[in-house]
């Protein structure tokens, strides 16, 4: 398949759904070969063979990424099959409880949640930078969110994990860009995905009040944060590292 990415090799983790599902559809559709990632086999094999079916190449991989060995069994997998890895997009994360007061979300959801959306991509890190710095180039994005951004109430342990991974992302950024490798981070705004509905429970005041958030005036959707993923990754990005780029319809510069 011809593209901007012909003959090069992407990981996506979070696969199965929302926008890394639609960063993987896009990595493929511009000529990447795929390793779709995530910890639900049934989603994870769904996207694969929609990639498959548009003329893509793919392949499936289960991983939790709070898992270090899981993790070095994925990147291990993509050079095996692929020979080298030029993109990666960290994606996988989880949002935890929501609403409550501060004092009451516990320690075991804390741990979870910055286990996974954080620990998760400080692994993923930790083994896909030794192959492209061997390699003398790659480009990674790293999923944080508005709430890495400015305070979100009820959420501690998301806060806190997608404040900390754009405080890795540039510390890695700063310490590697020299090396030929990029890595930068998106945050999405409120984005039409099985996450907002788990919080909003689909309920169209709960959504109608998540959408006014936005000046835009409408929630996003995973197309368009993967559409800004493909960019950050690609070579029309070649002056980009260590940025945070909000996709939020404006809710951060409010």
């Amino acid at each position: 398949m011809a593209g901007m990415f012909a003959g090069k090799v992407a990981v996506v983790t979070g696969a199965g759904s929302g926008i890394g599902r639609q960063a993987a559809l896009k990595f493929a559709s511009n000529g990447a070969k795929v390793l779709a990632a995530d910890i639900v086999e049934e989603t994870g094999k769904e996207t694969v063979e929609m990639i498959k079916q548009a003329g893509g190449e793919g392949v499936f991989f289960k991983v939790d990424v709070s898992k270090s060995a899981e993790v070095q069994a994925m990147i291990n997998k993509a050079v095996e099959l692929y020979g080298h890895l030029d993109i990666a997009f960290n994606n996988a994360g989880i949002e935890g409880p929501s609403g409550g007061n501060f004092y009451d979300y516990t320690e075991e959801a804390f741990d979870r949640v910055t286990g996974i959306n954080l620990k998760g991509v400080f692994l993923c890190l930790k083994y896909e930078l030794p192959v492209m710095i061997k390699q003398g180039k790659g480009a990674i994005v790293n999923t944080s969110s508005i709430a890495g951004l400015v305070g979100f109430p009820g959420m501690p342990g998301y806060s806190a994990s997608k404040f900390g991974v754009i405080g890795m992302t540039k510390s890695a950024a700063m310490q590697h860009s020299k090396q030929g490798v990029r890595i930068n981070a998106v945050c999405p705004g409120v984005i039409r995905t099985p996450m907002v509905d788990r919080l909003t429970g689909r309920d169209p005041a709960a959504e109608a009040a998540y959408a006014a958030g936005h000046p835009i005036g409408r929630m996003g959707e995973p197309e368009e944060i993967a559409d800004a993923v493909v960019y950050l990754c690609s070579d029309a990005a070649s002056f980009i590292t260590g940025a945070a780029l909000p996709v939020d319809g404006g809710w951060t510069a409010q």
